[in-house]
């Protein structure tokens, strides 16, 4: 995550929603959370201030923004539901993979980016990192569980660098991910793709092996670009934006 681009930015998102698919079927993209409407902080200078506030009032569920949390465990039914009708499908010596970026899809970092008044610094966001406190999301943990318990491995493409490996897997296993088959980090070489382009060639390595039923982020160039899953489920994140 320490490659992203600035948090005050514009993300213009468009999406069509699609029935379940099925593995003879196209990729489909589940329905918006209704907080897709609320703006990314942008370069709309004359409003930063008034946004901050909408961003923290939607986080608290409180004002007219909506609710954060409301629309992450709508999110996490969709991908569970999903995921029990796919499985239930499944033939036989069939391996299913279950796709999860970690940052604000399987833990939040909330905490940093509230206290950094959501402007991106790489020396404090690093350091939080490291410091392997981030919560989890508790729907991705209810998707994670559900996966576990229909033998459909579970693995981690992040925009996380190499080297917070050992933070990353600490943290994700205080707040009770414990079981995964795959945590994929950027290598150093691979640090001028874009998140699009990393984690789409990533998948098509996962590919060979496991068929991508379900994908989950936050961010469309988590889901978007070549080898795509079958169901992809976009979580809200209106606090920065990844191309």
């Amino acid at each position: 995550m320490n490659f992203r681009s600035t948090r005050l930015c514009l993300c213009l998102l468009v999406i069509v929603a699609a029935p379940f698919a099925s593995a003879q079927q196209l990729p489909a993209t589940a329905p918006d959370a209704p907080s897709e409407n609320l703006p990314n902080l942008g370069p709309l200078l004359d409003r930063v201030n008034e946004l901050r506030s909408e961003l923290r009032q939607y986080h608290d569920c409180i004002g007219a923004a909506g609710c954060y949390q409301k629309d992450l465990d709508l999110q996490a039914d969709r991908a569970i539901t999903f995921l029990r009708k796919r499985a239930a499908k499944r033939k036989p010596n069939e391996k299913l993979a279950l796709i999860l970026d970690i940052d604000e899809t399987t833990l939040s970092n909330w905490d940093e980016m509230n206290a950094a008044n959501f402007e991106y610094n790489s020396g404090a966001f690093n350091a939080w990192v490291e410091s392997a406190q981030a919560p989890a999301i508790p729907g991705t943990l209810r998707v994670f569980k559900v996966a576990e318990e229909l033998g459909v491995s579970v693995i981690f493409i992040t925009g996380r660098p190499e080297n917070q490996r050992a933070a990353s897997e600490t943290n994700l296993r205080f707040r009770g991910f414990d079981k995964w088959e795959k945590l994929i980090m950027r290598a150093p070489d691979q640090q001028k793709l874009t998140a699009e382009q990393y984690k789409s060639a990533e998948r098509g390595i996962v590919a060979q092996t496991y068929g991508l039923i379900l994908n989950v982020g936050d961010q469309w160039s988590d889901l978007r670009g070549p080898n795509p899953a079958e169901y992809s489920v976009k979580y809200p994140d209106p606090y920065y934006f990844l191309k």
